[in-house]
């Protein structure tokens, strides 16, 4: 089965990354298609979005350092198909615990070798740090969620210069799967003018796909479940199903 690992990435915090990871992954799972979510953020939101306890190790933190294997780590959802590496705030020592270790940038890639997933996504964290780098050292392709508002671009090009040295140096077969435009208001000027914007830097590396401002996006979370289970017929599920479509097509490509 060929295996494609995406990270979902911006070190903006607040632009739906943890929300387009779960819900891309719900979608993309099925019995014939497993998917893994590797929660690499020390906030856990989307182990605990998943309805998952996250303080209970092993965890994405023990994997990295060597002190638990994959198969020990990989956590059942009650979506089918649909398999987490949990995470809780222990992952953020892993920051300074790793760079005395050897390999340090490819812990992950090394972990996630030879597994039966059809695709591994990673929730990165927010930020640019030794994880994220672990990310993208293990990902084949980059997903980035941008959020239409204001300073949305701002800190994109510190991401992509990051991503730039990452294929130069460590992972040269690193692309740019897409951007995903969030909590798109189409009442607003500012998100049209946003999404030109975008266009402008991205041009067909924009998903068709815009995923709506919706209350049962935000909800879904607090209740353990992803958007199909909270509410599959809201907006949002409309169109993270739309999304999950158009990653499909572009991977396959």
């Amino acid at each position: 089965m060929k295996q494609t690992t995406i990270a979902v990435i911006n070190q903006k915090g607040g632009v739906g990354k943890t929300t387009t990871a779960v819900n891309v992954a719900a979608q993309l799972a099925s019995a014939k298609t497993p998917v893994l979510l590797v929660d690499l953020d020390p906030q856990g939101n989307a182990t605990s979005g998943l309805g998952l306890d996250k303080n209970i190790p092993p965890t994405t933190y023990e994997l990295l350092l060597g002190e638990a294997s994959l198969d020990k780590v990989v956590l059942a959802t009650n979506r089918e198909g649909l398999y987490v590496l949990p995470a809780n705030s222990n992952l953020a020592a892993a920051e300074v615990e790793l760079v005395d270790l050897e390999q340090r940038e490819l812990r992950l890639r090394n972990s996630l070798q030879n597994t039966d997933f059809a695709y591994i996504l990673i929730d990165c964290p927010p930020a640019l740090g030794l994880l994220t780098i672990n990310a993208l050292t293990a990902a084949d392709q980059i997903l980035i969620p941008v959020q239409a508002e204001y300073y949305a671009l701002e800190g994109l090009g510190q991401l992509l210069n990051t991503v730039q040295r990452v294929k130069q140096s460590i992972n040269p077969s690193l692309e740019l799967l897409g951007v995903a435009l969030t909590m798109y208001d189409k009442r607003t000027s500012l998100s049209e003018q946003v999404m030109d914007e975008l266009k402008g830097h991205f041009g067909d590396k924009i998903f068709k796909t815009l995923i709506p401002r919706n209350v049962r996006l935000a909800e879904a979370p607090s209740f353990g479940k992803t958007i199909f289970e909270h509410d599959r017929w809201s907006k949002g599920a409309r169109a993270y199903k739309q999304l999950a479509k158009e990653v499909m097509k572009r991977v396959n490509d």
